[in-house]
């Protein structure tokens, strides 16, 4: 292999590690804000579930639980 086929090579191999580099970069975005709507969807799922009975209608206040008193 001559010199200049080498650089050739490593040049390419340069440009593919960029471009891997940039796509995890992108895929970690992703993650991270598929991670922070997962995290809003569980509290607002918890929220329904304090607050909805089974057919979907708000529970009465005669149900809920007071707070604790000190």
């Amino acid at each position: 292999m001559t010199p200049d086929e080498t650089e050739e090579r490593f040049i390419a191999l340069e440009s593919i590690i960029a471009e891997n580099e940039r796509t995890l970069k992108d895929l970690n975005q992703i993650v991270a804000q598929q991670a922070l709507t997962i995290d809003r969807l569980r509290r607002e799922v918890h929220f329904l579930a304090q607050n909805f009975d089974a057919g979907g209608q708000i529970r009465p206040l005669s149900e809920e639980v007071p707070p604790p008193h000190y």
